[in-house]
């Protein structure tokens, strides 16, 4: 089956094939956004047939960059997906002919999870369909769990697959097939503890992956044991049913794990709702906490999430990352991938504490930026998922997919450090900081309205105040720039004790209101509202909390056309037109904010 591509996608294979790096910005493409590290365009594509998934990479002993990965010449489940490698020596800028570990016309081999032992060896584990098992449509998640290893840093792999011990529970006696087949993958790459390696697995009862729930393969000696026949295997939990908790629905599915710095395991997964689900194990696997709705803090806030891989890694500092798309579930739930939100963890007492997140990679393809103009709600687009972390030599990479297209992306070290810093900064941000007020000058009612970036261009500005209001009056005016023509910024009182920003160049406006009774009257509250011009999105943090949607909506952000451009307006800003009650602050950015600056103005008070 062909798959098309557009020219720039040639361009950066032909430049990988003969060991160029590849261009950082599609070719033809408008490059204002080029410097932007979230932008996706700016990534390195890595190779593929066609259908792309799960680019997990380790690093060998020779210091280079292996990937592992599912690909076909057609579709997901196509019948010729088979498992590839591919290797890097530049970080991920080129890289090397793919390698088979099986053929691509052989059964269908999928979704690999590679680990490299203490020697050097690399395991790479994938699902298997070794009894040639014909389903109705996609035959890719049935069959064996196996594994080959390689013995020269991915070059080449063992002829022989070996088998993994995989007894029949429940979930397998009563699936689709009445047991004469195991439904079953896996998405999360193995953890090591000690000389203990372990990973993750959702086993399914029903064609194709549902009535899902979580399963663990623990192995205390394949990291130091060379002889294949003397590895031991434990297939955990202990007893006859997965991870799961049977409030939850049918869906608990893509298990992914890291290890706590107190010894236990901490496992997070995806669900049909909004939310993902976590749990504890603190003896290594055998049981485990009854799964939860995964909150910010033991407690607290949940997270949302589609059904999208939500996936966690601990870091070489001792902390933790977690990757989701900070929205509930879509009426197509695996869409609305676009784009990806990161939070940082910390360890105290047992449990990770989850900061408030930021957008880490963004895609600007029209597909996938849908949105409905009337409510300003995205719409059912595509995006990125299934995504990996790389740490090498002080830096930070995460690889992902869109099924069709992978590709590597540096980090900025100092967006991961702002996440785990969060509530311990406490001071202003000053970095594009173009107009503060006090309220001595904001009683004045009128300011020079300073320049903003053109959000077109990839630019955008942030706004935050201290506000407190005497009334729910609805359509009271805070802040206006616009001119006669209607162009600028207008901040208003809106339905619900929300407050709302409107924007607009004279041909296309976007708006967005803060999440529901956040800003009642009587009490002060800090808002900041952050228009970011990459990934064409509007969010705000109210009191140092970034806005999820609450219980009212499966959204707490809003995205705006990307034509929208230059939204200054006049060049005055007149403040408190209509309203009635106070504001102590006001500070105006001609960039966006991260949402942890935003929460530090917030500690920095007024």
């Amino acid at each position: 089956m062909m798959v098309r591509r557009p020219v720039w996608f040639w361009v950066m294979t032909l430049c990988s094939a003969f060991g160029v790096a590849s261009p950082a910005l599609n070719a033809g493409e408008d490059t204002s956004a080029s410097t932007d590290m979230r932008d996706i365009r700016t990534g390195h594509v890595i190779p593929d047939e066609g259908y792309c998934d799960q680019p997990y990479v380790v690093i060998t002993k020779d210091g280079n960059w292996l990937c592992l990965l599912t690909t076909a010449g057609g579709h997901e489940g196509a019948a010729n997906s088979h498992v590839v490698s591919t290797i890097s020596a530049d970080q991920g800028r080129t890289w090397s002919k793919l390698v088979e570990l099986e053929p691509v016309d052989g059964p269908p081999s999928v979704y690999s999870l590679p680990v490299v032992a203490n020697s050097g060896r690399v395991y790479a584990f994938y699902d298997y369909n070794g009894d040639s098992f014909k389903c109705p449509a996609r035959s890719d998640c049935v069959g064996w769990f196996v594994y080959k290893y390689s013995d020269d840093n991915g070059r080449t792999w063992s002829k022989e697959r070996h088998r993994l011990p995989m007894r029949m529970t429940a979930v397998d006696r009563t699936n689709t097939f009445n047991g004469q087949v195991q439904i079953f993958w896996g998405i999360g790459k193995p953890i090591t503890f000690g000389d203990t390696m372990m990973f993750a697995f959702s086993k399914c009862g029903k064609y194709v992956i549902d009535r899902s729930e979580g399963w663990f393969y623990r192995s205390d000696n394949i990291l130091t044991e060379p002889d294949i026949s003397k590895i031991q295997w434990q297939l955990l939990p202990d007893g006859d049913v997965g991870l799961k908790n049977p409030d939850f629905g049918d869906v608990q599915a893509e298990q992914n794990i890291v290890p706590l710095n107190d010894g236990s395991v901490y496992c997070m997964y995806r669900t049909a709702d909004d939310h993902p689900c976590h749990a504890y194990s603190r003896d290594g696997g055998h049981t485990w906490t009854m799964p939860e709705y995964a909150t910010y803090t033991p407690g607290g806030r949940r997270f949302k999430n589609s059904r999208a891989c939500p996936k966690v890694w601990k870091t070489s500092n001792g902390r933790y990352l977690f990757w989701f798309h900070h929205h509930g579930a879509h009426k197509n739930p695996y869409r609305g991938r676009n784009p990806a939100w990161l939070s940082g963890g910390i360890e105290k007492d047992g449990f990770i504490h989850w900061s408030q997140p930021e957008i880490v990679l963004y895609d600007t393809a029209p597909e996938n930026c849908l949105f409905d103009p009337e409510t300003g709600l995205p719409g059912p687009g595509g995006g990125m998922s299934y995504p990996d972390l790389i740490e090498q030599h002080g830096r930070s990479w995460i690889t992902e997919t869109q099924k069709t297209l992978a590709r590597v992306h540096p980090i900025d070290p100092t967006l991961l450090d702002d996440l785990w810093n969060q509530g311990k900064v406490k001071t202003v941000a000053e970095r594009g900081l173009v107009l503060d007020l006090d309220a001595e000058a904001i009683r004045k009612g009128d300011a020079a309205m300073p320049q903003v970036p053109s959000l077109r261009e990839g630019g955008g500005f942030s706004i935050d105040f201290w506000i407190r209001r005497d009334d729910t009056a609805v359509g009271q005016i805070i802040l206006d720039s616009r001119d006669d023509q209607g162009r600028g910024i207008v901040v208003t009182t809106a339905e619900h004790n929300c407050l709302r920003i409107e924007v607009n160049d004279g041909k296309h406006s976007g708006f967005w209101s803060c999440d529901r009774d956040l800003v009642p009257p009587g009490d002060w509250h800090y808002v900041a509202m952050i228009v970011d011009g990459g990934p064409n999105v509007i969010s705000m943090v109210v009191d140092g909390v970034l806005c999820d949607g609450g219980q009212a909506s499966v959204y707490g952000w809003g995205r705006f056309t990307p034509e929208l451009g230059d939204v200054r307006g006049s060049d005055r800003l007149r403040i408190g037109t209509s309203f009635t009650g106070d504001l102590k602050r006001l500070r105006v950015y001609n960039r966006y904010l991260r949402t942890s600056e935003a929460i530090a103005n917030f500690y920095a008070g007024t």
